[in-house]
């Protein structure tokens, strides 16, 4: 009778603590999900949280959306001709740092013609710095108020506009890069958790399947403590090339081919890992995963890939030894529907997760959903409730 008794008990104490262990571990005032409201006709790019101070900014591609944690719009900044995409915060200077692209592509077009503007055929990628304390109303302007700076990333530019020889053909772009994309605040890949952190840029990669140069993601590796020297006003007319002419490192890594590469990157302290979502890529000799983790704790590898027809000596990155691997290419990763539009760490295991979606009318929204990550054969993340 008392095992009878017991055990019962026993059960409900372990399954008490538990959820007190789990409850501790969430991370205090951060609400279950924030919802973005409808925001114009471009969808969203990337969400970063200001946990100090308790704002959450959304990139909708033309605009940066400030709301606090109870999902209130505070302010936002309009009026960006060109792509605005991926989001970090630098928790030193309390700034918010985007990728930001003009290029006369088909995702450049499409989005002057959603914004009714004429084409133009300047390229410039670089990453926008806002001051987060100045936005402080809806609808200011990206270039008539003192809120925003760039710096020109030379490297990707020299990838997009190069010509190579793929096979037996002339194609364009290096890499196939596209542009960029994912922006990622994180240590020195392959170093212990903690010290100084970098910016890691991702390249967009175009996804063509006949063409065996794109199975790589592409990493950019800055050091953004000089930048303030290369900082400029964002004037969409006559676009600057003030910022640095190289980055420290150039990284790759073999994920399979992916349509506009890594949409969003996120360095995760509590793991020590780069997540990088994507939308899925369409060769068939690939998994086409969703998801892949890059494992922050293995250091770079001296390797060769193919470019141009042969061999140039790059660095590599590994992926996560976790997951399901495909037996054919040994790739390894997870099938994940939502990330390519939001994946922010919260710590502790936590993220928050955008669900984009377009409205009835056409308009664009999406609610962040906070996730834990599991990172199993059958899981990535699974979302907290």
């Amino acid at each position: 009778m008392k095992k009878l008794i017991l055990l019962p008990l026993f059960f409900t104490v372990m399954t008490w603590n538990a959820l007190a262990q789990q409850k501790a571990e969430l991370p205090v005032g951060l609400p279950d999900s924030i919802y973005s409201g409808k925001q114009g006709g471009l969808h969203v790019q990337g969400v970063v949280v200001d946990e100090v101070n308790g704002y959450v900014y959304f990139s909708f591609t033309d605009r940066l959306v400030k709301m606090d944690l109870t999902g209130k719009l505070i302010g936002s900044v309009i009026g960006f001709a060109g792509h605005l995409g991926d989001l970090d915060f630098d928790a030193k200077n309390g700034k918010i740092y985007g990728s930001l692209e003009y290029k006369n592509d088909a995702i450049g077009k499409g989005i002057r013609k959603e914004l009714g503007l004429k084409n133009k055929n300047e390229t410039g990628f670089y990453i926008a710095i806002f001051d987060g304390s100045r936005i402080v109303r809806p609808n200011m302007d990206a270039e008539k108020e003192d809120l925003l700076r760039t710096v020109y990333l030379a490297e990707p530019v020299k990838d997009y506009e190069a010509s190579v020889t793929a096979g037996t053909e002339i194609k364009p772009h290096r890499f196939a890069c596209s542009g960029i994309d994912g922006v990622a605040f994180a240590p020195e890949i392959g170093a212990a958790n903690g010290g100084k952190k970098y910016l890691y840029v991702a390249y967009g990669v175009y996804g063509d399947t006949d063409r065996d140069d794109n199975d790589h993601q592409v990493l950019l590796k800055y050091d953004v403590a000089n930048w303030d020297k290369y900082a400029q006003h964002l004037s969409q007319d006559q676009l600057h090339h003030s910022g640095p002419a190289k980055p420290l490192e150039k990284y790759f890594v073999k994920t399979g081919s992916t349509r506009y590469g890594i949409q969003n990157l996120a360095y995760d302290s509590h793991t020590g890992n780069f997540f990088a979502a994507v939308y899925r890529g369409a060769k068939t000799q690939f998994p086409n995963y969703d998801l892949f983790v890059i494992d922050g704790h293995r250091k770079p590898v001296n390797s060769q890939i193919v470019s141009e027809n042969k061999k140039i000596k790059v660095k590599t990155l590994s992926l996560l030894q976790a997951g399901p691997q495909d037996p054919k290419t040994g790739i390894r990763g997870w099938n994940f529907q939502w990330g390519a539009t939001g994946l922010c760490p919260l710590g502790k295991g936590l993220f928050y997760i955008s669900h984009n979606e377009k409205t009835k009318d056409n308009q664009q929204q999406t609610t962040v959903f906070k996730y834990r990550w599991v990172g199993d054969t059958h899981n990535s993340f699974i979302r907290v409730k």
